[in-house]
């Protein structure tokens, strides 16, 4: 799944995004110069949005 992340601007952003995603047994690759991230694994669409949401960035399928 492809996500747009309008916020994610560093690489900090990056990291956190990441790891978050991460820790939730997601495989993540994030495109900072599109701010897209995609994302594999077991997470529904509403949960990867929903983890976005709880560490401060919006996401919606791109």
């Amino acid at each position: 799944m492809k996500f747009s992340v309008p916020d994610m601007n560093c690489g900090h952003c990056t990291a956190t995004i990441e790891k978050t995603l991460k820790a939730a047994g997601a495989d993540v690759r994030c495109d900072l110069p599109s701010r897209t991230i995609e994302v594999s694994g077991p997470l529904s669409a509403e949960a990867v949005t929903k983890a976005l949401d709880d560490v401060g960035f919006d996401a919606t399928l791109a």
